[in-house]
């Protein structure tokens, strides 16, 4: 059998013994070719100007991917070469030189990425009509499907691939040449081992391990870049003195307590727990950094998304919103604009007011989370109340004489369930009259009040003192990008002849729908897609080392089998051993990964974090997601261990 024959039988094999790892590798081949196909393609990048930073990101994303990828390669390439090196010493000592050794794995190892490349190819041309019709419905483009093929997003990704697998192989390649057949064949004996042996050392670093943990969650979350750094730094030496005490512990207090190894299935559990500790305490912390990595991108992504979207929703009941001093020039030269170039149903403009003191305001500032933008309380006449009501199709709201109505935002609602002041407004003593909440463009600066407006007699808010004018309107077609750009212009040109322009808003809801789904593009999806990667590449490797066992666990139940252990027990001691191994290395990443998901949810203004976005949908989203992903793998590996260890 000639060298190349021998190798690609030997492909065969290891994509079969190791199919999880190759299922992996064709699934990020696939990613990456999508996301390279969103940078070049000219639909998408033709889709909006604020699309221009896509490339730069997915990039950023992809060079990450990268490294992460190549990173498993090489641990995964290094297993396989441990568990083969028997084999290996023997193809040596049957005459094959050690140069044509490292060319037959260096060869095997090259078709088995070869096909993955080839196959993630193929599947990454449906991931990418995925992700085009999620980017196209960001945009409310319609989604038509076209058949796609980029030589420059290939050539990327073969660039991608060339350069991991041809730096591991050839790093393994000289490695093996490097070795002797005595190398080879003991290359398996060896472990990591025991970092830490003396039990005061133990627990010395455990305790020092659970310090740096609680140490380092806090100052990720204090939003300091410095203090950032320094709390990563801390969570990193935290997993990793953790997992190297848990290593050399765990058997410790076994032998401290021999009694608790003969409960139930306790000996065989503690005996695999000892043997997969021993030698992978370093590992195990490494997937639990990634796990942490994985569980805070996709918080941090699905974050941004729902400040994206939230922020603009509560100011589009309004197709288009002109606020600020209505006798300034560049005031007027915009609504002039409007009412010439873009076709209006119904609109409105109307002053609005500041009472004489901060009654309310400094009442929420009091109870509840509330930033003040203005000195004092909002006003609004009743009439212009009215008029705007009717624009939006709300039901008519009346006051009767001496009332005032406060519209606020539903988190303001809820600080003011009991509100039953009498306010003075205009030298005129009002009483409440209820609340109302519907969306009402309260959200950015100069709009109708931050988060609530007082509505009250006309005659009281006119004795009040006007802080903005503001012109709502609702039109018949979507602001479109050159009447956009044209209003943009007259406000620059303003703002450089007389530097007042700042302080008028200029809204249109096409805009900032459009600069939403920008946002969404460039900032949730590359952090999606790292987290997808992070969860595969983790979850791939533990199940590599697992599914790497079933011939020892083979043998072992058989030896159960025949000392009397019946298939039950054995089915039982197998779950719980999955369910060790798979945990430890999911449990840390949980403890740090949600109180920082949800304190990044909470530092974000009032009002935005609420509904579907509230923390702890997102926290619960979050896991969802990335348990889905990490119970495919456990299952598969369950399944098929299952299958071929337990006697029938």
């Amino acid at each position: 059998m000639t060298l190349s024959k021998l190798s690609l039988r030997n492909a065969k094999r290891q994509a079969g013994d190791y199919l999880v790892y190759f299922v992996t590798i064709v699934l990020a081949a696939a990613l990456i070719y999508a996301f390279n196909g969103l940078i070049f393609s000219k639909e998408v990048q033709e889709l909006s100007q604020l699309l221009k930073s896509l490339p730069l990101t997915i990039v950023l994303a992809s060079i990450v991917v990268v490294g992460i990828i190549r990173w498993m390669i090489s641990y995964t390439t290094n297993f396989m070469l441990t568990r083969r090196s028997r084999e290996l010493g023997t193809y040596m000592l049957i005459g094959l030189e050690s140069r044509q050794v490292a060319r037959m794995f260096f060869l095997e190892n090259l078709m088995v990425g070869g096909a993955a490349l080839a196959l993630g190819v193929l599947l990454g041309n449906l991931l990418y009509q995925a992700l085009r019709a999620i980017v196209l419905a960001l945009f409310g483009t319609p989604y038509t499907f076209s058949f796609f093929f980029s030589v420059k997003a290939l050539g990327l990704t073969l660039l991608y691939f060339a350069l991991v697998y041809l730096s591991v192989q050839m790093k393994s390649r000289k490695r093996i040449r490097g070795m002797k057949i005595y190398d080879l064949i003991y290359y398996e004996k060896q472990n990591q081992g025991a970092v830490i042996r003396t039990s005061r050392n133990r627990r010395r670093i455990f305790v020092l391990s659970v310090i740096l943990g609680i140490a380092g969650s806090i100052l990720l979350m204090v939003g300091d870049l410095l203090f950032g750094l320094i709390g990563a730094g801390c969570v990193i030496a935290f997993l990793y003195s953790f997992f190297l005490c848990f290593a050399s512990g765990v058997p410790a207090f076994f032998d401290r307590q021999p009694a608790r190894k003969y409960r139930k299935q306790n000996l065989l559990i503690f005996r695999t727990l000892t043997a997969k500790l021993a030698s992978m305490g370093i590992l195990m912390a490494t997937i639990a950094l990634l796990f942490t990595a994985t569980l805070i991108s996709e918080g941090t992504g699905m974050i941004f998304r729902a400040i994206f979207r939230n922020r603009t929703a509560q100011n589009s009941c309004f197709d288009m919103i002109l606020s600020g001093d209505a006798q300034t020039e560049v005031f007027r030269d915009c609504k002039q604009y409007m009412d010439e170039n873009i076709p209006v149903r119904d609109g409105w403009q109307y002053p609005v007011y500041l009472s004489k003191d901060d009654t309310v305001t400094a009442y929420l500032e009091s109870n509840m989370k509330y930033h003040r933008y203005y000195k004092a309380d909002t006003v609004m006449r009743e009439s212009d109340y009215a008029a705007l009501r009717s624009m939006l199709g709300y039901d008519a709201v009346t006051l009767a004489p001496g009332q005032y109505l406060i519209h606020c935002r539903p988190y303001v609602a809820a600080a003011l369930t009991d509100w039953d002041r009498t306010l003075e407004i205009g030298g005129q003593a009002l009483v409440p009259a209820g609340l109302r909440t519907e969306i009402f463009a309260q959200q950015a600066y100069d709009v109708n009040g931050n988060g609530f407006i007082l509505v009250v007699p006309d005659a009281a808010a006119e004795a009040c003192v006007v802080d903005h004018t503001m012109y709502a309107a609702l039109t018949e077609e979507p602001v479109g990008a050159a009447q956009q750009e044209a209003l943009y212009g007259l406000q620059r040109e303003a703002y450089e002849q007389n530097g007042y322009s700042g302080d008028m808003l200029l809204y249109t809801r096409s805009a900032a729908e459009a600069e939403v789904a920008a946002m969404t593009a460039t900032t949730v999806f590359p952090l999606f897609y790292l987290a997808l990667v992070l969860t595969m590449t983790a979850a791939a490797i533990l199940t590599v080392q697992q599914l790497s066992e079933t011939d020892r666990y083979r043998r072992q139940f058989a030896l159960l089998r025949k000392l009397g252990m019946d298939r039950r027990e054995m089915a039982a001691a197998l779950r719980t051993q999955f369910g060790i191994y798979y945990a430890m290395p999911a449990i840390p990443p949980l403890l740090i990964g949600v109180p920082f998901i949800v304190h990044l949810a909470g530092a974000t203004e009032p009002g935005i974090m609420v509904g579907a976005s509230a923390p702890a949908t997102i926290v619960g989203i979050c896991l969802g997601l990335f348990f889905a992903v990490y119970a495919v793998y456990i299952l598969l590996a369950y399944t098929s261990l299952k299958r071929n260890v337990l006697p029938e």
